[in-house]
């Protein structure tokens, strides 16, 4: 396969909405369909249904659904279990549909492997931040917790569709400070930090 610049580009966007779908499953959907009906962004074949009107209002509907669903107690965080493989799927989705350049034999491994991934990271990490919030807060935190994921679904969303090789870079940078702050909720400091006892 001979790689274009314009392969980089749809590749980079895809990663970059997949990134997205782990913030927020139905929001990177809703922008690269509106992004396709405004004749913004090309979709890949099979994928032209992102734009109709039928998508649109549905992905709107659950959009606005699942954004306000993470604001009430208890339920975010079943939504953090539910979501987890349907972050996966939309991430997988979201990077096929964009990857318009790309040959289908190395499209869907691209998507599968680096869209759901992206995808499933950023939901575990986002998970395991809002759980580590809820019990440090008693849940008071998870409102600020969910308006951010939303900011950032849609910020990488946009991102992504404007400036698909910057949003690339801030997705690396973000994972690896997500990542790094995961392994600290989890493992604690590092042993280096303890203080010793007498």
């Amino acid at each position: 396969m001979d790689v274009s610049l314009e392969s980089v580009l749809s590749i980079a966007l895809g990663i970059g909405l997949a990134a997205a779908a782990g913030f927020r499953v139905f929001v990177p959907l809703l922008a690269a369909g509106i992004a396709a009906r405004t004749g913004f962004l090309p979709l890949t074949d099979g994928f032209q249904w992102l734009g109709s009107t039928p998508a649109l209002l549905m992905l709107g509907t659950a959009a606005v659904f699942e954004v306000l669903a993470y604001y009430i107690p208890g339920v975010d965080h079943l939504l953090d279990v539910v979501a987890g493989p349907a972050a996966v799927g939309a991430g997988v989705v979201a990077s096929a549909s964009v990857m318009a350049d790309i040959p289908q034999a190395v499209m869907w491994p691209l998507a599968i492997i680096a869209g759901g991934g992206v995808a499933g990271l950023t939901k575990g990490t986002t998970a395991l931040l809002r759980a580590k919030s809820g019990v440090m807060t008693a849940g008071l935190a998870n409102p600020i917790v969910a308006t951010v994921e939303t900011v950032g679904a849609t910020g990488i969303a946009i991102l992504a569709l404007v400036v698909p090789l910057l949003c690339l870079a801030a997705i690396a940078g973000l994972l690896y400070w997500a990542t790094k702050r995961a392994g600290r909720l989890l493992f604690g400091r590092n042993r280096g930090t303890e203080v010793s006892q007498p």
